[in-house]
């Protein structure tokens, strides 16, 4: 016997008639309302941004601060085009373009955090399924955690010198405890059936580990390592404070000493726009690795 239709009443002494169901005829007009969304949203954010440039010009223009120590956006605009171009034989600042140096800081945060994932996820996987290593592990990397990068800073410079080893090193130990602690705490969460069916079909240790706990967790472990290449980004400025020219935090770090301040706003603006893309693409590679997330 067949399911029944839903009905509703066209009259009194008429007999009920079937309501339309739903049906995918609505596929256009869904991605319409996402693309007007998209646009109604991008066209807030300008509005606000418009807003801000605004508030800052007229403060700038009232006189509230001294002009050196803050700059109006066309300042800063203009030292971001003296940076990014060669005027007057200068080639942008120090002898590099700005995308130079924000080229050279991406790609010590790609190294360190590259390192960092290599030994981070195994050894989240470690705290995560072996109890006597996380007793042993998991303060120290929590300890690691806490620790504000320029804390052992001058420490590396002792050990490995003023060249590229210290800066690399630093990265790799900022963006480290994020992704051990995130892949830990995603392993001890992974379903209690997936592991005893696993079992019942007869995995060993090795194969409960790299086939079900390791692709059950993976959501949460890139979720991780998106934040540690956060705490990366975070932490190029404290990496490059020594010797760190070509690079955008040591572009920043020169700058400030002899007070430009707008090229320190214009860098500081390269890194968070440049942060936006990288966090964007990240999520892209989530999503690719992982387009289960988010599903029942």
């Amino acid at each position: 016997m067949s399911a029944p239709t839903r009905t509703a009443a066209s009259g009194p002494d008429r007999l009920p008639r079937p309501v339309p169901e739903a049906s995918g005829a609505g596929t256009g007009t869904s991605r319409r309302d996402r693309l007007h969304e998209a646009f109604r949203w991008g066209g807030l954010r300008l509005v606000a941004l418009a807003v801000l440039l605004g508030a800052w010009q007229g403060v700038v223009s009232a006189g509230v601060w001294p002009r050196v120590l803050v700059p109006s956006p066309g300042d800063v605009w203009r030292q971001f085009v003296l940076a990014s171009t060669v005027h007057d034989g200068t080639r942008g600042y120090g002898g590099h373009l700005l995308i130079e140096h924000l080229g050279v800081s991406l790609g010590r945060i790609g190294t360190g955090s590259a390192y960092a994932v290599l030994a981070g996820v195994p050894l989240g996987l470690l705290i995560g399924t072996v109890r006597p290593l996380a007793v042993v592990l998991e303060p120290a990397v929590t300890f690691l955690r806490t620790l504000p990068p320029l804390a052992y800073l001058s420490l590396l410079v002792i050990w490995f010198g003023i060249d590229e080893a210290p800066k690399i090193w630093l990265l790799v130990i900022a963006a480290l405890p994020p992704i051990a602690a995130a892949t830990a705490a995603a392993v001890r969460t992974v379903p209690g059936r997936l592991v005893e069916a696993a079992r019942a079909l007869g995995s060993g240790p090795t194969a409960l580990l790299l086939c079900v706990r390791l692709p059950s967790a993976l959501p949460e472990i890139l979720t991780g390592v998106r934040i540690a290449v956060g705490v990366a980004y975070t932490s190029v400025v404290a990496a490059e404070t020594i010797n760190g020219v070509p690079g955008i935090g040591g572009m920043i770090r020169d700058a400030q000493r002899y007070n430009q301040t707008a090229l320190v706003i214009a860098g500081i603006l390269a890194i968070g726009l440049s942060g936006i893309v990288l966090d964007a693409l990240l999520r892209l590679v989530e999503r690719i690795a992982v387009p289960w997330r988010g599903r029942a």
